[in-house]
């Protein structure tokens, strides 16, 4: 036996169209910059020859892309439920995340081949001027700020797609520093420089990828979401339940669906049962707001346990007015 949401229960805050809209729009303000940082990388490359510097504009595309994908996930993240999703689509928002791995791959193999490059001799001359210190530094100063931006929104409307992009774009941050490295290297008559920080780099970079890996991975393979004790907690503390066992959490930090097993006392009628669960539902998902669902399955304690608490009398609940 089991207790269904409430027809009116409220959908949480956090997947609401509105948290779509906003997500979208972080997108949107951080492709637009993202675009600029490239052009502007690409631009003064041609301009001036700087093979570096044209080179890391064509990588800072990547950042867009991402961008790109994140906004096709999001849109289907915020589609309704349908009949052959009828728990929802917001697991295409962590496909999208999951995506973003790949872009933090390339972003890694290009490091990787310019230290290559640059240990046996195989890259071109690098323009050391001003100007090319100064477009670089320029582009790391917004490409931080994005950062800052992406990862505090990703924060507060807990979007995994956010979090990830602003990783992508950490890793540009990373790459662009080894440009800089390379440049200060030549200028200075220690070239070695540039191929040990795009080690590192590599390294940091590699180690953001897997971080939104085990991320996405978790809620895609359904990992545990909320502590099992922390409900326990919750469940017991409604007058009348017995005790709690079978809980299951799966889902995104703010999209939960929760099932357990309630023990009630077996003199209770149906309706009075039916009630006392949605009692239970409902404190939990006061609790916790992220629960888009909570299915609970009322079952008589086994008649092995003992109990603290006295069960109550069939007359100690009366069903909720319809």
């Amino acid at each position: 036996m089991s207790a269904p949401a409430n027809a009116s229960s409220p959908e949480p805050s956090s997947l609401s169209s509105d948290r779509y809209s906003a997500v979208a729009r972080v997108l949107l303000r951080v492709l637009f910059l993202n675009l600029a940082v490239a052009l502007a990388k690409i631009a003064f490359g041609y301009a001036t020859g700087a093979i570096s510097i044209l080179s890391d504009g064509f990588h800072s595309l990547t950042d867009a892309a991402s961008n790109v994908v994140g906004l096709i996930g999001v849109r289907a993240a915020g589609q309704p439920p349908d009949r052959d999703h009828p728990y929802g689509h917001r697991k295409y928002e962590t496909v999208a995340a999951a995506a973003v791995t790949v872009f933090l791959l390339l972003v890694v193999v290009e490091v990787l081949r310019n230290a290559f490059n640059h240990l046996t001799g195989r890259s071109q001359p690098l323009d050391i001027s001003i100007a090319s210190f100064a477009v670089m530094v320029v582009t790391v100063v917004i490409n931080l700020a994005v950062v800052a931006y992406e990862s505090g929104e990703a924060t507060r409307l807990s979007s995994e797609i956010l979090l990830a992009d602003a990783m992508q774009t950490r890793g540009d941050v990373w790459s662009s520093l080894t440009v800089i490295a390379a440049l200060i290297g030549a200028r200075f008559g220690v070239p070695i420089l540039d191929p040990l920080a795009a080690l590192v780099v590599a390294g940091f970079i590699g180690h953001a990828g897997y971080q939104i890996a085990r991320a996405t991975t978790g809620i895609l393979s359904d990992r545990i979401v909320i502590s099992d004790a922390d409900l326990e907690r919750v469940v017991m503390s409604v007058p009348g339940v017995l005790g709690c066992h079978n809980i299951r959490t799966r889902g995104a930090a703010d999209h939960v669906f929760l099932d357990l097993h309630v023990w009630m006392p077996p003199d209770l009628r149906l309706t009075e049962a039916h009630d006392l669960s949605h009692v239970v539902k409902d404190r939990l998902m006061a609790r916790y707001p992220q629960i888009a669902d909570a299915v609970i399955h009322i079952e008589p304690p086994p008649a092995d346990r003992r109990f603290d608490r006295d069960p109550p009398s069939s007359t100690s609940f009366r069903p909720r007015a319809s």
